[in-house]
């Protein structure tokens, strides 16, 4: 198991966590802290106070004065840049991060095992600059691999790569992640990618730990508008006014009445997701336990049988619909619509006033 308790009053940091064996997604937005977790737990960046143990081992205690060197942790890390050494083929840079004590052959079989793992051991002769942003990819987690690390740390393994093969990749990443040995941690901006390689999510925002569990988990009950943005809901600030048939009535900024049947006092976020939300061009009548906003039809997206329709309501907003309904309503930029979705789909999080 791996814990950490880091406090630092330089790169904000302000995190206490504990890690069973599995891989745990780190997300939130730029200066959340998420590369300076990976560094601190790599032992790249000292923290003015803090104490980090893998199992029964302690890497660092700054109050007893224990910090164990990078090279003496075991971490296998796999930059956002990758920093594979260009002037190397991919079987070098493999064969660099192996530990072995059979010397050069046996670190070169080694290596042409791992690249034989992650399907690229055709590429085993090409250097860097030679390789696509999904093959450097590889060959930087296959150097990884060689350490036989404890614990594996990632830092926007997928950042790099096109949108076409960023999907792909995450899933053979979630395979190889599942069967290594070795615990890890990645970091990402994405939600959706966090989902897919993480256990477990934990969202940090200015160093601190703002949520923690599954990708459903987060999704269903986010604990900020944070969250809920980071997940991709449309998230309004608002409110509580009142209550209304024992639904929580939240006075949106801008403008706008939304209902909830979520508890909520003082000021909030509101959260709904695209996918719960339906457009028509007048709002429907007599239905009491629906919310319903109207605006100008900023946008209108399509990809596949789906599009994504942006409103200029008091705060902008995002619906999910098929593009056949799209069509049907003629929904076009400058047009106006309006968005219907249930009070049960309303999630509330408590905002700092």
């Amino acid at each position: 198991m791996l814990a950490f308790e880091l406090r630092n009053g330089g790169p904000r940091l302000d995190l206490a966590a504990g890690l069973e064996a599995g891989t745990r997604a780190g997300m939130g937005p730029s200066g959340a802290g998420k590369s300076s977790l990976l560094r601190a737990l790599a032992g790249l960046l000292r923290p003015a106070r803090g104490r980090i143990t893998l199992g029964p081992e302690t890497w660092l205690d700054t109050e007893a004065g224990t910090d164990v060197a990078p090279e003496r942790r075991g971490i296998g890390f796999v930059f956002q840049s990758y920093a594979l050494f260009p002037h190397m083929s991919a079987l070098d840079n493999v064969a660099f991060g192996v530990r072995s004590a059979g010397g050069r052959h046996a670190r070169r079989r080694r290596a042409v095992e791992l690249l034989e793992r992650l399907g690229i051991a055709a590429r085993a002769s090409s250097r860097p600059a030679e390789l696509s942003g999904g093959e450097r990819q590889r060959v930087a987690l296959a150097r990884a691999l060689a350490r036989e690390p404890r614990l594996l740390l990632l830092d926007e393994p997928l950042s790099a790569l096109d949108p076409r093969t960023r999907a792909a990749a995450a899933g053979e990443l979630a395979e190889v992640l599942a069967e290594a040995a070795a615990p890890a941690v990645i970091v990402t901006h994405s939600f959706e990618e966090a989902a897919i390689l993480g256990d477990e999510i934990a969202v940090l925002d200015e160093g601190r730990l703002v949520q923690r569990g599954t990708a459903a988990e987060l999704a269903a009950r986010p604990a900020s508008g944070l969250v809920g943005d980071l997940a991709g809901a449309t998230v309004f600030e608002g409110s509580v006014c009142g209550r209304r048939a024992g639904l929580t009535v939240v006075e949106v900024a801008g403008g706008g009445r939304l209902a909830s049947t979520d508890p909520g006092e003082g000021p909030v976020s509101v959260s709904v997701f695209p996918w719960e939300i339906t457009l028509a061009r007048e709002a429907p009548r007599g239905e009491s336990a629906m919310n319903h906003l109207s605006g100008e039809i900023v946008s209108v997206t399509e990809f596949g049988n789906r599009a994504r329709v942006m409103l200029a309501t008091p705060q902008p907003l995002v619906a999910e619909i098929t593009a056949a309904s799209v069509e049907r309503l003629g929904l076009r930029g400058g047009g106006r619509a309006t968005a219907t979705w249930k009070a049960t789909a309303t999630r509330l999080s408590p905002r700092p006033s």
